[in-house]
């Protein structure tokens, strides 16, 4: 006869409750073991999550413990409202008013926008006078305020004025692209000065300016095309005058102090700008000075651009794809996205990596990615069934990768060859050779639409162009051994021309910030 033996639980009372124990202990583990397996997980997930949010804050708050926190805010509204947004925004808007307002050939266009350039070529003028030439005791206050008056005065004039003549029209376009220039130049001196002086935060302070220039340029880009198709190009560009606007604001809330009188004495202005002249000529004579600095001039002039014959070709209703207003600007948008990713591949694992080797591979890259380009002139892409929206997709993000990712070390090693004492003007000079590169490169791709007769309708030549520029972009891998082997975070110039023997004499005025909410300005 079977037993049955009856299991009696007691039940303490003072419990509130009390559930009855298991007939198998195993099930007892294995269902706390199940329990405690997906609290962990759920956890480590919400870490995760918490810690992807809040990293962005916690880098941003490192970078403004070790550095002046104005310092900061100053790249945000510099490079994120200024050259990002209204950058983003200028690119798409003038395409547009030169197309469908002015209805320029595509090579006039390539010719009128290298035009675009000569103020930032001009960067050590601005510089110089930044820096030798003060206004009332303030060396940047009052080149806030002048570039912001020139950048809201051409894009009102631009925008409100009517009819323009195309030569009044570029005028005032380079205005505005004088008005980033000139407050690029200043913000470009902080972020030489702190380069030097911390030398382990310069990838750092790189990766800021490119995650507060790529963020602009995503929202600038989302709204070009939304306000061209709503505005028109021309009422668009009325837009531009917002960055110029917070320009003079900033020009009137920095906290500068003011220099002593015999700063501003024209003899001693004259005397500082030839000494500035002499140390720059000087540190250029320097082989890891002038090398990287030829390598960045011929690595810009050779990559011909053929961006003018790219966008009439993607709105082409015949030739291209006809791609709407809208999506022209989302186009750019997802190529901002691309920028910021190349900038946090960067940051993330590439900037322990020695320059040369660095931008070898960069480079190879960046050439690859442009047979993307190749394949989809010759609308390869349709034969093997990718559609055109999706294609594009890859290509601009493709390419912005790796232009951003061949680019940042390069500016990386222009902060580190700045001597202190005269780093905003050397870093000027230093862009300034981008310029003319970057210049040459427009120029040499109107030349080339011309010499292959891509007009506004007429795409016949188009590939043979890209074709070109593939080929200049791989015959800059020659080009690599002028960049030095040393690794990001080591000192290139020596010792008496770094300046450390000479930075406790730099001036204190030098130093930028805003005017705390209950603080006083000085005089």
């Amino acid at each position: 006869m079977t037993n049955i033996f009856l299991h009696t639980v007691k039940v303490n009372p003072n419990l509130p409750s009390q559930n009855p124990v298991p007939s198998h202990p195993h099930e007892t583990d294995t269902m706390g073991e199940n329990e405690n397996a997906t609290v962990t997980t759920k956890k480590k997930t919400s870490k995760t999550l918490l810690t992807l949010l809040t990293e962005p804050f916690q880098w941003i708050q490192k970078l403004s413990s070790q550095l002046n926190p104005t310092f900061v805010i100053g790249v945000f509204l510099i490079y994120g409202i200024g050259q990002g947004f209204s950058g983003s925004l200028f690119k798409v808007v003038a395409d547009y008013y030169w197309k469908d307002v002015q209805k320029i050939q595509p090579f006039t266009v390539q010719l009128y926008v290298g035009f675009y350039f000569i103020p930032w070529v001009l960067k050590p003028l601005w510089g110089i006078l930044t820096d030798a030439f003060p206004v009332r005791g303030y060396r940047r206050r009052p080149y806030f305020i002048i570039s912001g008056v020139i950048g809201a005065v051409s894009a009102a004039v631009i925008a409100f004025a009517g009819n323009l003549a195309a030569v009044a029209a570029l005028m005032c376009f380079v205005g505005v692209s004088a008005s980033l220039a000139i407050a690029d130049v200043t913000i470009d001196a902080c972020i030489a000065r702190n380069s030097i002086e911390v030398r382990e935060l310069a990838p750092d302070l790189q990766s800021l300016c490119g995650f507060c220039s790529g963020a602009g340029a995503l929202v600038g880009y989302l709204a070009s095309g939304f306000f061209v198709h709503r505005l028109g190009p021309q009422e668009s560009l009325g837009l531009m005058a917002l960055s110029p606007a917070l320009t003079i604001v900033l020009g009137f809330v920095i906290y500068e102090n003011r220099t002593s009188g015999s700063h501003i004495e024209k003899k001693q202005a004259v005397e500082s700008v030839g000494m500035k002249i002499r140390s720059m000529y000087q540190t250029m004579l320097y082989p890891h000075v002038w090398k990287p600095s030829l390598y960045m001039f011929l690595a810009l002039a050779l990559n011909v651009t053929t961006h003018e014959g790219h966008f009439y070709w993607y709105t082409d209703p015949k030739a291209g794809p006809a791609f709407s207003q809208e999506f022209v600007g989302v186009i750019y948008a997802i190529g901002a996205v691309a920028s910021l990713i190349g900038v946090l591949i960067y940051h993330k694992a590439l900037k322990d990596y020695p320059f040369r080797d660095l931008v070898f591979y960069a480079q190879l890259l960046y050439g690859i990615s442009g047979v993307l380009d190749l394949i989809f002139i010759l609308r390869w892409n349709l034969v093997i069934g990718i559609p055109d929206y999706f294609f594009v997709v890859i290509e601009e993000s493709a390419t912005r990768i790796t232009s951003k990712i061949r680019w940042m070390p390069m500016m990386v090693l222009s902060t580190q060859l700045c001597p202190l004492g005269i780093e905003g003007t050397f870093f000027a000079l230093l862009m300034c050779i981008d310029s003319i590169g970057a210049l040459l490169s427009r120029w040499g791709g109107g030349v080339l639409l011309r010499v292959l007769h891509i007009t506004r309708t007429d795409f016949t030549n188009l590939w043979l162009a890209v074709l070109i520029r593939d080929m200049l972009r791989f015959a800059t891998l020659a080009l690599v051994f002028l960049v030095p082997k040393t690794d990001q975070y080591e000192e290139l110039l020596p010792f008496e021309v770094s300046g450390k023997n000479t930075s406790d004499k730099v001036d204190e005025e030098e130093t930028l910030e805003l005017v705390p909410i209950n603080g006083k300005t000085e005089v």
